[in-house]
């Protein structure tokens, strides 16, 4: 038995895009293109096959919603006056190609979102970069995921109407 602990130091970078909606209603478009899971429906699945299918209903642009938090209602009486959300999405079915070779990568299975009214009013999406993340695996079929996640978080940000920053611009599906 290894009793070595180890260290691993990883970059990260963190997206910050203007969107073009009001806090609110960029809101609900984000909810409605990352639809909540439906973990009950998840839970009764008989086979992977089944789940494999379930998802892809569940998540029609790549991604679901797993938990969604309210940070403007738990500031509320401090003297934060920020308008913010905090979402934790993914796709399971994409994570199982990163837990089964690692299941440390559940770190950043989930990808956690900001979205926040800026002191001008603007609209903003906050995510750290999927692939620079799992890079820090050393794992080829992990980091292959991590690439698939930036073209999945490429096509989110076109589909709210923001611009793709650069560095995910290149990225492609690779399924």
């Amino acid at each position: 038995m290894t009793t070595d602990s180890i260290l691993i130091d990883h970059p990260a970078r963190r997206l910050v895009v203007t969107l073009p909606r009001p806090y609110d209603a960029a809101i609900e478009h984000y909810e409605t293109l990352v639809p909540e899971a439906d973990l009950h429906r998840f839970y009764q699945m008989a086979s992977w096959t089944a789940t494999y299918e379930l998802a892809e209903i569940n998540a029609p642009h790549g991604f679901m919603r797993y938990h969604r938090s309210d940070i403007t209602a738990l500031m509320a009486g401090s003297t934060s006056l920020w308008k913010a959300t905090q979402y934790s999405m993914g796709n399971h079915t994409i994570t199982e190609r990163m837990f089964r070779h690692d299941p440390s990568a559940m770190l950043h299975a989930s990808l956690q979102t900001v979205l926040y009214a800026d002191p001008d009013g603007d609209t903003k999406l906050a995510v750290d970069q999927p692939s620079l993340l799992l890079a820090s695996y050393d794992n080829p079929q992990i980091a292959e995921v991590g690439r698939e996640l930036d073209a999945l978080l490429a096509q989110l940000i076109t589909l709210l109407g923001g611009d793709v920053p650069p560095q995910l611009s290149d990225a492609s599906p690779r399924l």
